[in-house]
Order: structure tokens, then sequence, then C-alpha cells
């Protein structure tokens, strides 16, 4: 009999005994693996909590009780278990489920996430209206321990535990992120001793209580209290309880009976708790316990051997590009460093940590901190590249506006997943970037039509006194010949790709090839394109755009970003500042949405943002100014 094919809700799953719960376990390891082998996903994560999620389903009453995930890529088992296990199938398809707690997608999704750290802070918000509200519930904060090196983590327990409100924190610690976990705090929680070594230690403690001299309340309460504190003082336990949390753990995370037992247990507590329950990632499927990071985000695979099923691309991606060329220019500038947050192999660097392990800084899931430190290095004559994801980079806006911009200093910002990403979907795209980067004074944008632009960019950034961010795509780069010696580019410099004399399309970043092919498919109906490739977002190439631009009178301008203030409008508002009324302009971005979930080529071609997609709105554009002529005198500045 097939246990998961009965549960439709959690209501569905308290109908089974205790005993058919590690049977659930095992078939929903099954149902992740055979999905996720189709369709890539968070694997390891998921499967690292499956026995903690059946327990808190099974002892919670979803959705009055409130479950906030953080992160959320480790939320297939709950998926499962709240009703989308016929959907599972569609996972990160465009269409289908989401790969992260979506408030839209299930009224058991109680907080859409995507990024991390956040599940404190939103749980004990949602602990707080419900007590205004006078409504029954108790909310469940699940954050895995990598989510534990983000400020905002502790900001959360600052105000929640003092509060004494009823609000439980359980805490999946499998001693990872995405990458092994980095700091203090990690040593810290992944302190372990062994039975022996616990039992004898505290042989001796007791031993030392009884030696003492029996005189005095102080001293009762001392040995009173000393059983009850030796644990706090060899677990993790002292630091939360700083916080003012009852502290349960560590307790195995993958059995099943203490997990639901010792729950069933907190749930009649009214304070805030925190359990600290210990999971290994990957759990159940060997080869991600095995490789657990290379698991964690993974494509379509073959199921039996954990191979990769998609055939390697004869391209390398831009990730790769820019790792090898750190490592090169590291070989000839001492100055340069690498800063990264829990994303060296995402970000390309993990050949850099390996072979200049002091000049490389993971400083965990901590962008903020990333940021200020890059510019504290910076202030000292170094080099930093602070190596982040666009969606994630801009959790630190405040850190590059006020720590780096306002004092020039020369911090590199190479942003990676810029543009449309793909299956993680609207927390995950990086559409932002260049309307969040594009006001601050003294900042340098540029991005990469190529990888050997990307290269002449890089070595630009190493030469140039001040700050700035390189953009650049996800995926497979174009497959241009790279320079063995890059020449840096001036700044502000564009590329005139094409000449032509009916319309200018003026592209930034890897929209120059749908432009260049938009330009061959609009020549062979009779009209001449010129193309651009602006090369940098800011400052813009005056000269170069305002010429084409006023030589064609029509101007189409493309890029993989939102249209609120980005690349298009530092364009229009340049064709302003020059007096340039009478040149007809369409722009083609992504507009005032959110960009679901899907693959990158479906999502770009949904937005326009493809050879026929800049085909078709040149071709507008020319027939629509052709028929009716602009008036001039009155768009013209008086």
């Amino acid at each position: 009999m097939n246990l998961l094919q009965q549960i439709d809700s959690p209501a569905d799953l308290k109908k089974l005994d205790r005993s058919q719960l590690p049977q659930l376990a095992k078939e929903i390891r099954e149902a992740i693996v055979d999905v996720v082998s189709q369709t890539g996903g968070h694997l390891a994560s998921s499967l690292g909590v499956v026995e903690l999620t059946i327990a808190a389903h099974y002892v919670f009453d979803l959705p009055t009780d409130k479950l906030v995930w953080d992160v959320g890529h480790q939320a297939y088992a709950h998926k499962l278990l709240t009703g989308r296990r016929d959907r599972f199938p569609s996972l990160r398809t465009r269409g289908g489920i989401s790969g992260f707690p979506k408030i839209s997608e299930s009224k058991y999704d109680a907080f859409t996430v995507g990024h991390s750290s956040t599940s404190v802070s939103a749980g004990y918000g949602m602990s707080c209206a419900m007590d205004i509200k006078k409504q029954k519930g108790r909310v469940v904060s699940i954050i895995g321990d990598g989510s534990l090196t983000g400020g905002i983590a502790y900001e959360g327990l600052n105000q929640s535990g003092p509060s004494s409100r009823n609000h439980l924190v359980i805490l999946n610690d499998n001693e990872m992120s995405i990458a092994p976990n980095v700091g203090a705090l990690s040593s810290f929680l992944s302190r372990t001793f062994s039975a022996k070594y616990l039992q004898d230690l505290k042989g001796e403690f007791k031993k030392f209580v009884k030696a003492l001299p029996k005189v005095g309340d102080d001293i009762y309460q001392f040995a009173k209290k000393s059983e009850e504190s030796f644990k706090a003082f060899v677990t993790p336990g002292m630091l939360f309880e700083a916080f003012k949390y009852e502290y349960f753990g560590p307790i195995d995370g993958h059995n099943l009976e203490h997990l639901i037992d010792i729950l069933e247990n907190i749930r009649k507590l009214n304070k805030p708790v925190l359990l600290h329950v210990m999971t290994r990632k990957g759990k159940g499927y060997a080869p991600a316990e095995a490789n657990p990071v290379y698991f964690h985000g993974v494509g379509a695979f073959e199921k039996k051997t954990g191979n990769c099923t998609k055939k390697a691309a004869p391209c390398p991606t831009y990730t790769q590009v820019f790792g090898k060329q750190m490592v090169k220019m590291a070989k000839e500038d001492t100055r340069l460093v690498a800063v990264t947050a829990a994303m060296p192999e995402g970000t390309g660097l993990t050949e850099f940590a390996r072979k200049f392990p002091d000049r490389f800084f993971d400083v965990g899931i901590a962008e903020q901190h990333g940021v200020t430190f890059a510019a504290g290095m910076a202030t000292q004559g170094l080099k930093p590249v602070v190596a982040i994801y666009s969606t994630f980079l801009q959790r630190a806006y405040d850190q590059i506006l006020h720590d780096v911009c306002l004092d020039k200093l020369s911090v590199t910002f190479a942003v990676d997943r810029g543009g449309i990403v793909g299956e993680d979907g609207p927390t995950h795209h990086g559409l932002f970037d260049l309307s969040y980067l594009r006001p601050l004074p003294n900042m340098v944008i540029m991005a990469p039509s190529n990888e050997a632009e990307l290269l002449r960019m890089m070595k630009t950034a190493q030469i140039h006194e001040g700050p700035v961010a390189i953009r650049y795509p996800r995926g497979t780069a174009e497959g241009v010949e790279l320079p063995t010696s890059p020449d840096p580019l001036p700044i502000g410099k564009g590329e005139l790709v094409e000449e032509g004399s009916d319309i200018l399309l003026l592209s930034i970043g890897t929209a120059r090839t749908w432009c260049e092919e938009a330009a061959h498919v609009l020549a062979k109906e009779g009209i001449s394109a010129a193309v651009v490739d602006a090369r940098y977002v800011k400052p813009l190439d005056h000269k170069l755009i305002c010429h084409w631009a006023e030589k064609t009178g029509r101007i189409v301008i493309v890029e993989e970003h939102m249209k609120a203030g980005g690349f298009g409008s530092a364009v229009l508002e340049m064709l302003e500042d020059e007096g340039l009324f009478h040149v007809a302009s369409l722009r083609l971005g992504i507009k005032d949405h959110f960009v679901p979930h899907g693959s990158r080529a479906e999502l770009l071609a949904e937005n326009g943002l493809s050879t026929d997609g800049v085909a078709e709105a040149a071709r507008s554009l020319y027939k629509a100014t052709s028929s009716t002529p602009t008036p001039q005198a009155v768009l013209q500045r008086p």
C-alpha cells in the first residue's frame, strides 16, 4: 500500500499510525528523487528534512498553526504533504508549482520565501498579529544553520525571545548552507562530544560541587543549578538561552518517534522555544549524501547513478570564465582579493580559494557584512572583488551606497546571474540591479555582451580607482575566442557594431546578439538598422548613442532587466538632456511585474527578449513613424 497516495492534506497524515511514518518518509524521498531527477531542483536540502517535516505536520494543525520555512529550498516534502502531490511532477516548470513556498500557491505556505535568514522575523510578526487578533495557533519557524550566519536572524531572536510569546524556532543543523558553513558560529553549533566524554566530564563536575563547603544559600543554589546548567555549557544552548529562548537539543532529526514526542511536549509550552535538531543533507539518497554541495541545486540527473544527464556545453559559462580570470589576475596582482557570501562554487571562486586561501573570504550568508568588509580592505589599498548573485546583492544596498560609493572606494562587484535565471523564479531573477545601482554617485556599471568583453571589463575594473559593477548572466557564454592579455576598455565608451540609416538597435549585455540577428532580419525587409553595444550603463556613451539616434530618428533600446529605472530609462534621460525630443523610441525589457518561474528561454520569449522580439519591435516602430511624420516643432525643446 502506497501511503503517500492517501495524503491530500496534513489531516490525512494524522490518520496514519506512528509505526507507518518511516515507510512514508521512504516514499517521500523516492518521490522527490524521481521528480528532481527530471526537473532539477534543490535535492539534498529537501531530503535532509523529510522526518522533521513529517513530524511537524503530524503534531501541529496547519494552517491554523503556521509553518515558516527559511530560504524554502527544503520544502519539497512539505509540498507533497499539503495537497500538491499530483502537481509535484510540474515542479519548477512554467505553469507548474514553485520550488519555494509561495503564499499564492497554497494556504499551507505561510510566507513566500527564497532568500535566507528571514523565518524568525516573519514568524514573530505572525505570532504578534495572531495575539492582537486573539487568533488561535502556534507559529513554527524552521531555520537552517547556514541561515544563522545572516544578521537578520539575530535581529529577530533579539526581539522575539524576551517577548515571552508563543513562538517555536526549529534549528535544522546539518553543518552546511550550500557549501560547508564558515565562521565561529558554525564551530560553536558543530562542537560535539562523545557520550563517554560527556559522562566523565559530568562526573568530575559533580565531584567538584560535592567538595564545596556547605555554607550559605548561594552555594546551595549554585549546587542545585549546576547539573541543569551543565548541558548549556557543552552545547549551543547557552547562546539561544541568552536570547531568552527555552533551548532543547540537539536531537536526532531523523528519529521520528523522538521528534514527535518532543514536539508534542513543546506544543504545551507557552513561551519562546528553540529546538535544535541534527540532520544529514541528502539523507536517503547515496549520491546526495556523498556530494551534498553538488546536489544542493542540481539539474536533471540519472536516478540510479546521480550522473548529470545534460550534455556538457561546448562553451564555458560566464561564471567559469570569471573564476578562471580571477585566478590569472591574482597571480599578477597581489592586491586582488575575493569575497563571496556562502557561494564559492556558485560564483566560480573555488579554484581561487584553493590557490589563494589567504586572499579568499567566504563571509557566510551575510551580504551586508561582506560588502562593508570589502570596503574596509579597500581603504588599505587592496582591490576586493565581491562576487554575489544579483538577487542577493540587493540585500546589501545600504552598504554599497554608504560604505563603498560615498568614499569612492575601489571595490568591484561581480554581479552574477544578472537577468532572468529560470526555474528558481521571482525570488532569484536578477532583474533589479541596474535600477538600484544606477543612481549611486561614483559607481561605474558595465555589462559584457560576450565572455571576451567580460575579461576586458575585469581588467578595466582592476585598474579603475573607484567602485565598479560588472553584470553578467547565468549560463553558457557566447563561444567567442578569449584574449590571452585582455586590454581595458575606455570608461563610458560603447561599440558601433553595425551602421544603418533607418533605426538604431541599442543593447546592453548579451542583448547584443538579439539586436545583431534582428538587424539581419530587418535588412531582408529593406529596413537598415544600426546596432550599438552600449557596454556601459553608467556612464553612457553620449556621443556614440546620440549620433546614431539622431541620424536614424528612431531607437529601440533592449535590456534583460526591469524597464523601470533601468538602462532604457537612462538612455531616455540622456536623450532629453541632449534635446533629442524628435527621436522616436521604444524600450524592450521587463514590464512592471514579477517574472514567474520557468525555463530561461520560455521567459525571455514571453517578454519579447529574443531576435524575433527585437525585430518585431523595430518593425512596428519603423512603420508607425514612417506613415505619420513626427511633429518636430512640437517635440523639440523650446
